[in-house]
C-alpha cells in the first residue's frame, strides 16, 4: 500500500509520528509533504522524518489565505499525480483531501476542533473518512457533510494515542540552560494567524509581564511563528526563555510545574502527560475542551496574578491509549 501524508502544522508532525512507523511495520511506503510554515520542517526532521515541501502559509489575510490554498492544492495535484498512491491522510488538511479528490484517491482526515469553519467545509466535504473525538457531538458537524459512516470517532484524546510511547529526556533542560530549582512554565503563543482565532487574546502581555518579572520562575515561550519571537524577545523579560529553533516540546511539558497555553494541542498534551494547565484561547471552545473543563483537567485562565506558581509535587496520571487502533479507525479502506 502507497500512503500519502500531508503536514500543514507542527502538532501534526507529533499526531503522524506513532502512525508513520506502524505503517512501515506493516509493509506500507509512506511518502510525506509539508509547507513552509512554524516549525514543520524543523519538527519533522526532529522525528526522522522526511518531507517534500509544497507551497507556504497563506499568512493572515482571508485572501492571501485562498490565492495560497489555490497554489498549493495545484502544485500538491502536480506533485501526487503518477505516485499511485492508495490511500492519503492528513490532520485538518484541506489540501490534502481536495487534491485526493481531484485525483481519485481515498483520503482520511482527523481533527479535535470543530469550529474552523472555512476550512472544514472544504476539506471534510471533499474526505471520505472523517475521524474526531467522542467528545464532539456529531450533529456539530453535520453542516460539513459529515454523518455516519463517514464519520468515524475515537475515545479519549489524540495526544493520548501519539505519546502511548513517549518517555521524557532531561537533556532538552540542559540544551535550553533551565535551572530545575526554579519554577518551570511552558507558555504557547496564541495562534493569531488563524482564520477561527483572529484577535490575539489580551490576558497574553499580561502573562508575560507575570511570568518574565518572577526570579522564582523560568518560562520557556515556544513562539509559532518567527514573528511572535521577535515581538516576545523584544520584551527583554529577564526569566523568559524563547528558543530559535524546534525543541521537544513534549519533554518540556512532562518536566515543567504548569503550562500555560493559547491553544488546543499542548493543552491536551498536559492533560495527557499529568501536567496542570490553563488556556487563554479568545476563540470558541471546541467540544473536548469543554469536556476537560468539566472534568477538572483544564482551566480557563481570566487573571494572570492568580496563577499558583510552585514547584509541582506529582503529577495527576498518565492515559496511554494504543496507536494502532487510531491509525484502522482512520484508514479510509
Amino acid at each position: 500500500m502507497r500512503v500519502w501524508i500531508d503536514i500543514t502544522a507542527p502538532a501534526h508532525v507529533l499526531v503522524f509520528r506513532p502512525l508513520v512507523a506502524i505503517l512501515r511495520e506493516r509493509g506500507a511506503e509512506v511518502e510525506i509533504t509539508t509547507r513552509e510554515f512554524s516549525q514543520n520542517v524543523g519538527l519533522l526532521r526532529l522525528h526522522g522524518l522526511e518531507a517534500e515541501v509544497v507551497g507556504r502559509h497563506g499568512g493572515r489575510t482571508a485572501v492571501a489565505k485562498a490565492v495560497t490554498m489555490a497554489t498549493r492544492l495545484g502544485a500538491l495535484v502536480r506533485w501526487a499525480r503518477g505516485r499511485r498512491f492508495d490511500v492519503a491522510l492528513a490532520h485538518a488538511s484541506h489540501h490534502l483531501t481536495m487534491a485526493a479528490r481531484a485525483l481519485r484517491v481515498p483520503s482520511a482526515t482527523t481533527f479535535d476542533y470543530e469550529y474552523a469553519t472555512v476550512q472544514h467545509q472544504l476539506g471534510l466535504r471533499a474526505a471520505n473518512v472523517v475521524l474526531v473525538p467522542e467528545a464532539i457531538p456529531p450533529e456539530r458537524l453535520e453542516r460539513y457533510g459529515v454523518r455516519p459512516p463517514k464519520l468515524r470517532q475515537y475515545p479519549g484524546l489524540k495526544e493520548e494515542y501519539y505519546l502511548s510511547d513517549f518517555e521524557p529526556d532531561p537533556g532538552v533542560l540542559e540544551s535550553l540552560g533551565l535551572d530545575r530549582e526554579r519554577v518551570l512554565v511552558i507558555v504557547r503563543t496564541p495562534s493569531d494567524y488563524a482564520l477561527y482565532h483572529r484577535t490575539p487574546s489580551p490576558l497574553f502581555p499580561r502573562l508575560l509581564e507575570r511570568l518574565g518579572g518572577s526570579e522564582e520562575v523560568q518560562a520557556v515561550v515556544l513562539a509559532r511563528t518567527a514573528e511572535q519571537r521577535a515581538e516576545v524577545v523584544a520584551r527583554n523579560l529577564p526569566s523568559l526563555v524563547v528558543p530559535d529553533r524546534a525543541v521537544d516540546a513534549q519533554s518540556l511539558i512532562a518536566f515543567s510545574d504548569l503550562v500555560v497555553s493559547a491553544g488546543g494541542t499542548m493543552n491536551r498534551e498536559a492533560v495527557a502527560l499529568g501536567v496542570p494547565v490553563y488556556t487563554t484561547f479568545g476563540g470558541r471552545l471546541g467540544a473536548v475542551d469543554e469536556a476537560l473543563m468539566r472534568e477538572g483537567r483544564l482551566q480557563r485562565l481570566t487573571d494572570p496574578d492568580a496563577l499558583e506558581l510552585v514547584k509541582r509535587e506529582e503529577s495527576a496520571g498518565r492515559v496511554r491509549r494504543d496507536p494502532r487502533l487510531f491509525l484502522d479507525l482512520l484508514l479510509p479502506v
